[in-house]
């Protein structure tokens, strides 16, 4: 079945790509129009941000990834836009020609590995990563299974629901599974960040959690609008006396480490309270080391856990999609033409980024 239009749409059209994978480098390139195969849809994507792991992805500086990315790779994986053709197979699917749609990081699941089966559909085992072999956001046009692309809520704008794809549900799914209570002290490395601001807001306005956010004094002002209470630059002073002085002497039930740095979790153990939990969001670059604090002596002692959180589920990502259309949750951010990703990446590996940037792809 076709869409309205159908014959409307244009036989090219732009996308992003990452032109030499290892370097910080994009490239505006044409691409010829795709068909929808058995079900799937097409979308016409108008906005996408931009997440770190984006940055990891086309600088091949992720050690756990099985293969370095393919020159002319399109990046991006949080993307909005509307269905514009409806594959054969898709007349019963819940989404229709004209639906505004999000398509995430795992842009595909395979709905039958043991994962799958038993609603950890975020670590399918057979999964699609958007923007890693697969075609990602950072274009104009692209295909989405219909069954796993998450419908976007009618009031919220597609600039706003972009980066709750992947930024706004990974520190959902991460707090939820922190285990933290309403009342309860919660620690957030990278307060002032992409996914900072969103866990700062999430944690203290939606959650009732009272908030120490952790980053580099520039970011102050972003973490304490977003809801923080106590704010600890961690190049200045030392943050595990801080923490135990604000929290009683006791530490942080929760603390998240929403950055890509292995100083952030060498620290993070320490600031944790007994029975409290360290989740693990943000993957470092480069080789893999483990955590330097996580000794099991302290960890039996403490009776402390560390758990690590992947993207949500999908019911993850509609209840965040739910939590910005209460306004409980606003995303902090700048929109950016496609020519100026390189730029955006370059400001972002820097560490000069505050909050987030979202790609106009009109």
């Amino acid at each position: 079945m076709g869409s309205v239009g159908e014959g409307e749409l244009p036989k090219k059209y732009k996308a992003v790509v990452y032109d030499e994978p290892g370097k910080v480098s994009t490239k505006v390139v044409e691409l010829d129009m795709p068909e929808p195969g058995p079900g799937e849809v097409l979308i016409n994507l108008t906005h996408s941000g931009v997440c770190h792991s984006d940055l990891g992805v086309m600088t091949n500086r992720w050690a756990g990834l099985p293969h370095p990315t393919s020159p002319g790779q399109v990046g991006g994986h949080e993307g909005v836009g509307k269905i514009v053709k409806m594959g054969p197979g898709t007349e019963s699917s819940a989404v229709k020609v004209g639906d505004r749609v999000g398509i995430k990081w795992i842009s595909a699941i395979c709905g039958s590995c043991p994962a799958c089966l038993s609603g950890h559909d975020g670590v399918c085992f057979n999964q699609k990563v958007s923007g890693y072999y697969t075609p990602g956001t950072f274009q104009q046009y692209v295909l989405g299974p219909a069954s796993y692309v998450t419908p976007i809520p009618e009031s919220l704008a597609s600039d706003m629901a972009a980066p709750m794809l992947c930024a706004g549900v990974t520190v959902y799914s991460a707090l939820r599974k922190s285990n933290a209570q309403s009342g309860d002290w919660v620690v957030l490395m990278g307060a002032g960040g992409g996914l900072g601001h969103l866990a700062t807001q999430i944690a203290s306005r939606g959650m009732g959690m009272r908030v120490i956010g952790i980053d580099a004094g520039s970011k102050k002002d972003i973490a304490m609008d977003c809801g923080a209470e106590h704010f600890i630059d961690h190049t200045q002073g030392n943050a595990e006396e801080e923490v135990k002085r604000i929290t009683g002497g006791l530490g942080a039930q929760a603390v998240l480490v929403l950055t890509a740095a292995n100083a952030a979790y060498g620290m993070a153990m320490t600031l944790l309270k007994f029975g409290g939990t360290l989740v693990c969001v943000g993957l470092p670059e480069g080789e893999l080391k483990p955590i330097a604090t996580a000794y099991p002596q302290m960890l039996v002692a403490k009776a402390q856990k560390i758990v690590g959180v992947a993207v949500g589920d999908r019911r993850e990502a509609i209840e965040t999609l739910q939590l910005a259309e209460r306004g409980v949750v606003k995303t902090h951010f700048r929109t950016a033409k496609m020519e100026d990703l390189t730029k955006i990446f370059e400001e972002m590996d820097e560490g000069k980024l505050k909050g987030r940037v979202v790609l106009d792809l009109s």
